[in-house]
């Protein structure tokens, strides 16, 4: 295993911890709907493009009665960066070595009144250290209580790191997960931030505070909507709707992107797409 500095353990241990808070909390919504589904885990290693080991991660799957499918990663790799896709990350223009740490989760729910969600948060070193990441909720058929309710959540990790967090990273959300050949937003937005360097405490506990939020904020919509009756046709739109979700994951999003190009677990990158999708 690669040797880590203390910012660099600190970031890790915190996502490994989120994972595991956030996969007792969704086994435990199973179980209130009459379900023994549980998280399944793979562990991965990586190799470097130098023959060096390059850290790994472990993938978590969950197949149940509320999420149809639920992935929730964590990560902690390094290396070098390969030929020009290193000259497109922060502070690799100059040298590729590089470090990453992060969680990643996406959810999609059996029953379409139950918004799929995805939340990303992580930590890298180049030259450069910053956090990055976010959340955002994306709901086949919205309700503008569940909307408002996350959105609530999101500004709350935000307020209390700066008075104009939440605006601006809202904002970056919404530029961010659009879809341009569809000229369509992904979901109902929420928060998404980048190459917050500098202060490594204060920009850890915004990065905490968006993962408790998350997680407590998205339970509260799945309690909520996971009973709710549903037809055929809803089912239909949630299932068109996930194709758009997946054209925007393989064509724009640059998690996957850094995944690929980093040589990491194909199988935890494309967690992402859903079980089920429909092109009318």
């Amino acid at each position: 295993m690669m040797e880590l500095d203390t910012e660099q353990q600190t970031a890790r241990t915190w996502f490994e911890k989120l994972r595991d808070l956030i996969c007792a909390e969704f086994e435990a919504i199973e179980r209130e709907a009459g379900s023994d589904a549980a998280f399944d885990y793979t562990a991965w290693d990586r190799i470097d493009p130098s023959g060096e080991p390059g850290g790994g991660g472990v993938r978590g799957v969950m197949k149940g009665k509320v999420f149809e499918k639920v992935g929730v990663n964590v990560s902690t790799v390094g290396g070098t960066f390969e030929g020009e896709f290193g000259k497109t990350i922060n502070g690799a223009a100059d040298d590729p070595r590089f470090f990453a740490t992060g969680i990643s989760l996406v959810a999609h729910m059996a029953n379409p009144m139950v918004p799929a969600v995805h939340m990303n948060t992580r930590f890298l070193v180049t030259t450069k250290r910053w956090f990055g990441g976010g959340a955002d909720l994306n709901p086949p058929i919205p309700f503008e209580e569940d909307t408002a309710d996350f959105h609530a959540a999101m500004k709350a990790a935000c307020d209390p790191h700066g008075a104009d967090y939440h605006d601006r990273y809202k904002k970056w959300a919404d530029d961010y997960f659009y879809i341009p050949h569809r000229k369509v937003h992904r979901g109902v937005g929420g928060i998404f931030c980048d190459h917050l360097e500098g202060d490594f405490d204060a920009n850890f506990a915004f990065i905490q505070d968006i993962g408790r939020q998350f997680l407590d904020s998205f339970a509260r919509i799945v309690r909520r909507r996971m009973h709710d009756a549903f037809t055929p046709e809803d089912e239909a739109r949630m299932l068109e709707w996930r194709g758009r979700y997946a054209e925007f994951n393989l064509v724009y999003d640059r998690g996957t992107l850094f995944g690929l190009k980093t040589g990491g677990n194909i199988d935890a990158i494309l967690m992402s797409l859903p079980p089920r999708a429909t092109w009318a």
